[in-house]
């Protein structure tokens, strides 16, 4: 358990203790309480009229006179009488240090040591650090110099080399533009005219969408530039065009395969305090006037190559922007690596999830099979069950005539009794298989549980299976 208290809870702890017997649980933050009752710094008696109140514990009273709770006090007393222990068992040497860490498979951790071991252990790795006991290829890294766990570390430095992340190429920035420069930084500049103020493009034609300060036109003209140049170099397409149907306008994309990803120049903005205006200041006492922003937010001259659809809750991956150590010119290679980052990815998610969609209507297209031998299967019992019927009812019949003329019956009864049993009878003619019930969607529908149009319907007007296999058509 964490003992050490926060603002909240050690303001608490000072009210209780000011209080004395007389602090009501009511009056407490109910997540503040339980801290201090879980660390046994406070507890819940009857107060006068029967009434819950908070007493402090000898831990809370301990707590507020030396500033740490109890059971840290006794730890740390108990780290410094085994550090005399623990020390005789650090290494004394740089090869003793090397052994013991290839015993222990490369790594050692000591949990929070006392001073005495603490330096035992770092003597050690200074010596073998200072006097070559590091084997080479390899490479000793050392946590915990002043305070906390003491972790040492044997690595290998070829796999430390091979985990470092690659290198992000620079890309040049022109230092001018060039006489003949992109077609889409050229109608860019056609379009920016002869505006003095903040420059909007977004959403023009054939442009590169900027929103900045006309100062600052020239560096992300020259910024695009090598941006649209580097992409092109790698093969990638980059273009203007409309990504949703309801949107008004075109996007500059750039794209990567069947994935586009788009993207714009904008002038990061500082945020400061809100200046009252006259007005505001008048309508101050006004409950009907809508109170003003806490906060405006100025432009403050750097700039931001992202996405136009980022927000406060949801920044893209490939957002790069001027910050405290570089200048966005240094952040492009990592730009549109980030960018080909994303495609890997929505690529991998692509094929993925078209093997999901062919497995699917694979699996449909069988059911459908299943359906369709059910569908069969039951339209030939429903023939058959019917033959039979006809069969006895025409044998019962002609036995019925044979009774009848016996007893006298009128002979064109039994005559056309005859006939109507040879009508009904099957055997008439010798049985020949039915034909197939139609395999129209209404039809089939009725013994096929999926939807019936999520995928091509695979038979024909004579209810013929008209695909070569169950896999999708490719």
């Amino acid at each position: 358990m964490k003992y050490a208290l926060n603002e909240k809870q050690l303001e608490l702890l000072k009210q209780i203790a000011a209080a004395s017997n007389t602090y009501e649980p009511q009056n407490a933050h109910s997540g503040v309480l339980w801290a201090l009752t879980q660390r046994d710094l406070v507890q819940t008696e009857t107060g006068p009229r029967r009434r819950q109140v908070l007493v402090l514990t000898a831990g809370g009273r301990f707590y507020l006179k030396h500033g740490k709770h109890p059971k840290e006090a006794e730890a740390e007393k108990q780290r410094l009488k085994d550090d005399p222990a623990q020390a005789a068992l650090a290494p004394t040497d740089g090869p003793a240090l090397i052994a013991a860490l290839r015993a222990a498979q490369g790594t050692v951790t000591v949990p929070n040591p006392g001073p005495k071991t603490r330096a035992r252990w770092r003597a050690a790795y200074y010596q073998a650090l200072h006097h070559g006991h590091i084997p080479d290829g390899s490479k000793l890294r050392f946590n915990g110099r002043d305070k906390g766990d003491l972790v040492l570390r044997l690595l290998d430095k070829a796999a430390l080399k091979a985990a470092e992340p690659p290198t992000m190429p620079v890309l040049e920035v022109p230092e001018h533009l060039p006489s003949k420069p992109h077609p889409l930084v050229a109608r860019t500049l056609k379009a920016l005219g002869r505006s003095k103020a903040a420059v909007d493009t977004r959403g023009r034609s054939d442009t590169i969408p900027l929103n900045i300060s006309r100062h600052l036109a020239d560096r992300a003209l020259r910024i695009a530039q090598a941006v649209i140049t580097e992409a092109e170099r790698r093969g990638y397409e980059v273009t203007t065009t409309s990504l949703h149907p309801r949107e008004e306008g075109e996007r500059l994309v750039i794209r990567i395969g069947a994935h586009a990803y788009p993207w714009q120049i904008n002038e990061c903005t500082s945020r400061v305090p809100h200046q009252l205006t006259p007005q505001e200041i008048k309508d101050a006492d006004n409950p009907w006037r809508r109170k003003p922003p806490k906060y405006d937010h100025h432009p403050d001259g750097r700039l931001m190559l992202a996405s136009p659809y980022q927000n406060s809750y949801s920044r893209p991956a490939y957002s790069h922007s001027d910050g405290a150590r570089w200048k966005l010119e240094d952040r492009l290679g990592h730009f549109l690596h980030d960018i080909e980052q994303s495609a890997a990815r929505d690529e991998e998610r692509r094929i993925a999830m078209e093997h999901e969609e062919a497995a699917r209507q694979r699996r449909w297209y069988k059911d459908l099979r299943q359906a369709r031998a059910i569908q069969i299967t039951q339209h030939r019992s429903t023939v058959l069950a019917d033959q039979v019927k006809n069969w006895h009812l025409a044998e019962d019949i002609r036995a019925f005539c044979t009774a009848a003329r016996q007893a006298g019956a009128d002979p064109s009864w039994t005559e056309w009794a005859e006939r109507y049993a040879a009508s009904l009878d099957p055997l008439t003619t010798p049985p020949s298989m039915p034909p197939d019930p139609s395999a129209a969607r209404y039809e089939l529908g009725k013994h096929f549980s999926g939807n019936t149009h999520a995928h091509p319907w695979p038979f024909d007007e004579t209810g013929q299976w008209t695909l070569a296999d169950d896999a999708p058509n490719r």
